[in-house]
């Protein structure tokens, strides 16, 4: 019975102790988390892997990305990387009339310097003023080493592209038609396109074209079209307005050199309000469509 009493109380005077071990413990590991132990080493953010970077990097906005890059000269690199460059869009605006939030120009004066050549797939967003629209031919005019693949123009209110000078935009355009020799997709409705620009392209990019949208492209002629129909014989789709469209062209797109023709998107837009009357298409024409291979 003693010697019972004697184990109890044992146990009882050990558990305070335990306790007290259990408490070190937990304070010790808390420390050593939150980096209060003098012996845990410091994080080394400069040692981590190239790639573990690149590819959080390949997930943050452009700002945050910025932001991240000054942490260290190496992440500074790595900022730069190709591969962070290949896709880029553009927002020009006017700040007292537009909600859109425009590319800083230091940065855009940035990416023409460092990048213009590693951009591949770009688009310009613009407001629905003249200067953004100017401003976007002005960066395309410099794009002289770009390699871009897809090229899209947007115009987020009224089509301010068409109040640009004809000779401004297809000076332009001519800069990323010559230099780029890979573009497989424009998206430019609503500009000032002519058929000397397409020849242009047709002449420098007729192997990789692939889709080509220009709805209400009033400059642009079907003798301009058919020039693009007989000659970029990888054209998959194509988008226009019907007041481009005649029998001739309908026919070209119908012929056997265009079987890889996926996809015809035809806009019944009037250019000039209140008509209501359009040019007829003949019925053979249309046929000859259907029976497209």
């Amino acid at each position: 019975m003693m010697k019972r009493a004697r184990q109890k109380a044992g146990v009882e005077n050990e558990a305070p102790q335990t306790s007290q071990k259990n408490k070190k413990l937990k304070t010790c590991l808390y420390g050593s988390v939150s980096g209060e132990s003098g012996s845990q080493p410091s994080v080394d953010w400069e040692s981590l892997p190239h790639h573990v970077i690149l590819r959080i990097f390949q997930f943050l906005p452009l700002v945050d990305r910025a932001r991240a890059s000054s942490v260290c000269r190496r992440w500074n690199e790595i900022f730069h990387i190709p591969d962070l460059w290949r896709r880029f869009e553009f927002e020009l605006s006017q700040p007292a009339t537009s909600y859109l939030k425009s590319t800083h120009p230091d940065l855009i004066q940035q990416i023409i310097k460092r990048h213009a050549d590693h951009l591949q797939y770009v688009s310009f967003k613009v407001d629905s003023s003249t200067e953004s629209a100017e401003a976007a031919c002005n960066i395309l005019s410099q794009l002289v080493n770009c390699s871009i693949k897809t090229l899209g123009l947007i115009s987020t209110a009224k089509p301010s592209f068409m109040n640009v000078s004809k000779a401004h935009f297809a000076s332009a355009l001519t800069v990323v038609f010559v230099n780029s020799k890979s573009l497989s997709s424009i998206k430019i409705d609503d500009t000032p396109l002519d058929d000397p620009s397409l020849k242009v392209l047709v002449a420098n990019n007729s192997d990789t074209l692939k889709l080509l949208k220009m709805s209400s492209c009033p400059h642009v002629s079907p003798a301009g079209i058919l020039c693009v129909a007989d000659q970029c014989h990888g054209l998959k789709e194509l988008a226009l307005n019907y007041y481009i469209l005649s029998d001739e062209l309908l026919l070209a797109l119908s012929s056997e050199k265009h079987v890889d023709l996926e996809h015809l998107r035809i806009d019944v837009v009037s250019e000039n309000p209140g008509q209501v009357e359009f040019h007829t298409i003949k019925k053979q024409s249309w046929d000859a469509l259907v029976k497209h291979p």
